[in-house]
Order: C-alpha cells, then sequence, then structure tokens
C-alpha cells in the first residue's frame, strides 16, 4: 500500500509545488506592498508634520484608511492590532479637525491627537519614537509658519466674502481733477444762462446731412 502512494505523492508534489511557490510569491509581493505605502504615508507625515497645509501632508492623511486597511484572506479582512489603533487615531483626528471650537483649545487638542496618530504609526511600520520627537522634533522656519498663518487668514476672509458674512470695505481718497474741463463747463454754464435770460444769444446753423433729400437740419450753437 505504502508503495502505492509513492507515485501518487510525487505527482502530486509535482503539481502542487509550483502552484504553492506562485501564491506564497503573491503573498509576499502583496505584504511588501502594504509595507510600501504604510511607509510611504508615515515619512510624508513626519516630513510635514510642521506643515499641516502642506498638499504632501494632506494626501498623505487621505491615503491612511488605504494604507492601513489590512489585507484579504480567502475573502475575508483581517487587520493587526496597530494597524487599527492607527485608523481609530486617524478617524478620532479627522473628525477632530472638522470640529470648531471657540474656547481657544482646539489647537493644542490638535497637537495631541496628531501625536497619537504618528505614535500609533511609528509603532505599526517598526520605527521607536518617543512622544516628544514625534511632536516637537520637527523643524519650521519662522517665516514658512508665518506665511502658513497668512494663507490660512486669506483663504478664511475670502471665503466669508464670498458666502455674504463680509463686506468689502471701500474707501475713496482722490477722484481725478482737471482745472480745464471745470473752467469749460463754467463757460457752457454761463453762455446758457445768459441765453435763456435774454442777455446772450444762440447761434442756429442748418446743416444737411449727405444723401439726404428732405431737407432736414441740425441746431448748433
Amino acid at each position: 500500500m505504502v508503495e502505492w502512494l509513492w507515485p501518487v505523492a510525487t505527482v502530486v508534489a509535482t503539481v502542487v509545488g509550483p502552484i504553492s511557490a506562485v501564491q506564497a510569491q503573491k503573498w509576499i509581493e502583496r505584504s511588501q506592498e502594504r509595507n510600501r505605502r504604510k511607509s510611504w504615508v508615515f515619512h510624508q507625515l513626519m516630513a510635514t508634520r510642521a506643515s499641516r497645509l502642506a498638499p504632501d501632508h494632506v494626501q498623505a492623511l487621505n491615503m491612511i484608511d488605504l494604507a492601513f486597511y489590512g489585507r484579504r484572506d480567502f475573502g475575508k479582512h483581517r487587520t493587526t492590532k496597530t494597524e487599527v489603533s492607527v485608523t481609530d487615531a486617524w478617524h478620532e483626528y479627522l473628525d477632530h479637525l472638522g470640529t470648531k471650537t471657540e474656547d481657544g483649545t482646539w489647537p493644542t487638542r490638535s497637537d495631541e491627537l496628531f501625536t497619537n496618530l504618528l505614535a500609533a504609526m511609528a509603532e505599526d511600520v517598526g520605527y521607536s519614537f518617543d512622544r516628544v520627537q514625534l511632536k516637537k522634533g520637527a523643524y519650521s522656519p519662522i517665516g514658512h509658519g508665518e506665511q502658513e498663518q497668512l494663507l490660512l487668514a486669506i483663504r478664511q476672509s475670502v471665503g466669508e466674502v464670498l458666502s455674504g458674512k463680509r463686506p468689502i470695505k471701500m474707501e475713496v481718497t482722490d477722484f481725478p481733477f482737471s482745472h480745464e474741463a471745470v473752467d469749460a463747463q463754467v463757460r457752457l454754464q454761463e453762455k446758457l444762462s445768459d441765453a435763456l435770460n435774454g442777455g446772450g444769444s444762440l447761434r442756429v446753423e442748418v446743416v444737411k446731412p449727405p444723401g439726404d433729400r428732405g431737407g432736414a437740419g441740425r441746431a448748433v450753437e
């Protein structure tokens, strides 16, 4: 019986072996691609953490749900504990970004939630950073910060104007002025006044337009 099974086992191994090798290679490639996406998102957020209005920063945030989605094995969605921690931290931070507060605590809370997000990502991709490094380890020139705040103020002002919440202030400081035009206007008014009061006269000239056979004319001074 055992001797009969050896040829069968050999055939099965010959057929199944290459198939298993191909599937294993595909699994490795998918795993590497997931790791590359995670690493890209984390590197982008770390590089732009001092400039959170930068397009690259916003793009990386919007890639989190995809990069840390997990994997699908045999039709089932599977995620690791660290991947869940990342997406949970991102959703909490996203909810905060869409919330406005008037008590002045919004920036502090924003920094805290963003640091939580970076810490969760660092653990998942295999980096060891403490919270102080993540929060204060970035360099940002003062000029860049001022420019970012100025752009934010401009965008808010333009939005308020377009929505009708803020009027456009207009202040006229000067008008074009011509002494010659004023003198000519005064002389014209004086002549008209004299003519209407009988103290002057108006010269009337009848001009026949070219091609006009009706004898119509016009009056000029």
